[in-house]
C-alpha cells in the first residue's frame, strides 16, 4: 500500500472553513432572532442608534439586544461607532433582510435552522433505530412553512406561475374547478380566489391548524368559491371533478407519493391540468454539487422531509428526489405528457404541467 503524503495546506484550509462553519451557523440563529423579534425591521428605520434606543424601538429587554448587537458587529451585519456607541444597519443589509424586502428577506429562511435543530435528538435516534419524527414534532412549522411560500410561490402565482400554463389564466377568468393538494395555511387558494371569482376552489390538507389559518382568511376576505377540507392525499376521493390540480412543494414528503400522484390524475378532468412545484435539483447526487443551496437543502431533507415520511413507514424521498424521477413518477401514474418549466428569478423552483 502506498502511503499518502498528508496535506498540511489541505488540512489547514478545511479547518479555516470548519471555523467558518461554526461562525456562519452562529450567525444563522442570531438571523432568525433578529426577524422573529422584529429587529431588524426597527433598526432598518432609525438613525445610528445605542443598544437602549434599538431595544426601546422593538419593544425589547436592553442586555439581550446588546448582545445580539455583538455577533451581528462580528458577523458584519451592522457597524458601529465607537464614539458614539451607535448601531446600524446598512441600507444594503437591510435589503436582504426585512419583511420590507420580501421576497428578497433571506432572514425568514433562516428561522429554518433553529426550528431543525430542535429535532436533533429525534433525528439521531432515527439514524441509530430508523424509522423518524413525525410533522406532530416540529414546533411552529407551518408557521414558518407559510411565511417560506408567502415569499417565494405566493408573490409570483398570478404573475409567473399560472401563466406557465397556456390558456390556464383564461380559462380561470371564465370560472374552473380548482384543488389545491397540501394547501397547508391556504395562502395561495386565498388569492386565486379572490383573482378568479368565476372559479370554484377547494383546499386539501392533512393540518387542521393550517386549514383553520386558510379558512379564517377566506372568511375576513368573503371569499364563497373558497372551502377547506381534511382530506387523505393518497386517496382524495375524486372523480374526474377538477380542471386544474396544484401542489406547491407537497409531494416529496408524503408517505406514499405514487398513492398521491395517482389519487391526483383520478380526480383530474381529462382535459385538465396538474401543476406540480418542487425543488430544482436532480435526482443524481453528483449532479447537484453546484447547486447554490445544496447543503441547505439536503439538511432540511434529513432534518424534516425525509424523516417525516420515514416516521409513518413512508417512501422517504426527501427534498432532493429530483426532476429525473418525478417524471419517471408522474409518467407511472398516469401522466401522458409532462412538460418542465421554470421561472429566470426562482433558482429553487421546477414547475411540472402534466396532462393525462
Amino acid at each position: 500500500m502506498t502511503e499518502q503524503k498528508f496535506d498540511d495546506a489541505k488540512a489547514e484550509a478545511f479547518g479555516d472553513r470548519l471555523m467558518d462553519m461554526l461562525n456562519l451557523g452562529s450567525l444563522a440563529l442570531m438571523t432568525s432572532i433578529g426577524h422573529r423579534t422584529g429587529l431588524f425591521d426597527s433598526m432598518a428605520g432609525l438613525a445610528p442608534s445605542t443598544s437602549q434606543q434599538i431595544a426601546d424601538a422593538a419593544g425589547l429587554n436592553e442586555r439581550y439586544v446588546r448582545e445580539w448587537l455583538g455577533a451581528m458587529l462580528t458577523g458584519g451585519f451592522v457597524e458601529y461607532s465607537a464614539d458614539s456607541k451607535t448601531y446600524s444597519l446598512p441600507a444594503e443589509h437591510a435589503a436582504l433582510l426585512t419583511r420590507d424586502a420580501s421576497p428578497d428577506n433571506i432572514a425568514a429562511f433562516a428561522q429554518y435552522i433553529p426550528l431543525l435543530g430542535s429535532v436533533e435528538d429525534g433525528i439521531v435516534d432515527a439514524f441509530k433505530n430508523g424509522g423518524g419524527v413525525p410533522y406532530s414534532g416540529f414546533p411552529r412549522f407551518q408557521e414558518v412553512m407559510a411565511e417560506d411560500s408567502g415569499q417565494t410561490v405566493v408573490p409570483a402565482l398570478l404573475s409567473h406561475i399560472l401563466p406557465l400554463g397556456d390558456g390556464l389564466v383564461a380559462r380561470l377568468e371564465a370560472g374552473i374547478d380548482v384543488l389545491d393538494v397540501g394547501c397547508g395555511a391556504g395562502r395561495a387558494l386565498n388569492i386565486m380566489a379572490a383573482e378568479f371569482p368565476n372559479s370554484r376552489f377547494t383546499g386539501s390538507d392533512i393540518s387542521e391548524e393550517g386549514l383553520g389559518i386558510g379558512r379564517a382568511a377566506a372568511s375576513k376576505n368573503g371569499l364563497n368559491n373558497l372551502k377547506f377540507e381534511v382530506g387523505d392525499a393518497t386517496d382524495l376521493g375524486y372523480s374526474e371533478e377538477f380542471d386544474l390540480i396544484t401542489t406547491f412543494d407537497a409531494v416529496h414528503d408524503q408517505a406514499d407519493p405514487d398513492a398521491v400522484l395517482a389519487s391526483i390524475a383520478r380526480a383530474l378532468r381529462n382535459d385538465g391540468l396538474y401543476l406540480m412545484q418542487d425543488i430544482k435539483a436532480s435526482s443524481e447526487v453528483q449532479n447537484n454539487v453546484e447547486h447554490p443551496a445544496g447543503p441547505f437543502l439536503y439538511t432540511i431533507s434529513t432534518m424534516h422531509c425525509m424523516t417525516v415520511s420515514l416516521a409513518v413507514d413512508g417512501k422517504g424521498l426527501g427534498t432532493m428526489w429530483g426532476h429525473e424521477l418525478a417524471l419517471e413518477m408522474l409518467g407511472d401514474a398516469g401522466f401522458a405528457n409532462v412538460e418542465v418549466k421554470q421561472l429566470e428569478h426562482d433558482f429553487q423552483n421546477e414547475y411540472f404541467l402534466s396532462t393525462k
